[in-house]
């Protein structure tokens, strides 16, 4: 990731690197572009942290601010384009961070404090979330929610992945055409970004051909085309 010292914090940072983002999507993967609702407001943010009883992350707060999560797919039309981000994760809109929030800390019994911000497409029982617990050194850091377990980091025994330099190193893989590269440069093989033949970003296992859907290729290709 380029260094940006001209950057005053999380907000800055999250607007320049979904910027990328966006910009990528748009040209290479236009049915997950599709998909993007509308900004969220200032009252609609201001409800949710209400119904989840905490605030929001900067971060996480001024990504909301560009779009309130992703829309459903049309009646019949293919979920992959959902998965666009790493990990073949759905982006929850507003209202869905909230019932996952309630659902969480109330029926799992879960710690309060880890807000899920995706899931994983198709599946309600495994996702992304970021931590809102302003005490802990792990503060606006990703992590991986699932049923069976407590909440974890997405990097174990790592410095912690603030979302918006995990989302940085999210933009830095779809314009390298390359596979995510997490914190101290760990290469995570697993999650090579790849287009469906719907014209979806999905992220992909290159080594299990099982895991590949249909019609997916390179990603790298279109980057460079």
């Amino acid at each position: 990731m380029a260094d940006q010292p001209h950057l005053a914090g999380p907000t800055e940072q999250v607007a320049v690197a979904w910027g990328r983002i966006e910009k990528w999507l748009r040209a290479h993967a236009p049915a997950s572009a599709a998909l993007l609702r509308a900004p969220a407001g200032e009252d609609d943010l201001a409800s949710a942290e209400e119904s989840i009883g905490l605030s929001l992350p900067p971060a996480l707060r001024a990504w909301y601010r560009l779009h309130d999560g992703i829309n459903e797919p049309a009646e019949g039309a293919s979920l992959w384009p959902t998965a666009f981000l790493p990990g073949r994760q759905a982006w929850y809109s507003l209202d869905q961070l909230e019932d996952a929030y309630v659902m969480q800390t109330r029926d799992w019994e879960r710690e309060p404090g880890h807000v899920p911000f995706s899931c994983v497409m198709g599946d309600i029982w495994h996702g992304l979330y970021v931590d809102a617990r302003p005490e802990e050194e792990s503060y606006g850091d990703v992590g991986r929610w699932t049923v069976e377990y407590e909440p974890e980091p997405l990097v174990p025994g790592s410095a912690g992945w603030p979302l918006e330099r995990w989302m940085s190193d999210v933009a830095d893989a779809l314009e390298q055409g390359r596979c995510l590269v997490g914190p101290g440069g760990r290469r995570i093989e697993d999650m090579w970004p790849a287009l469906t033949v719907c014209g979806g970003l999905t992220w992909v296992d290159p080594h299990d051909a099982r895991r590949i859907p249909r019609g997916a290729g390179s990603a790298r290709r279109a980057a460079l085309t």
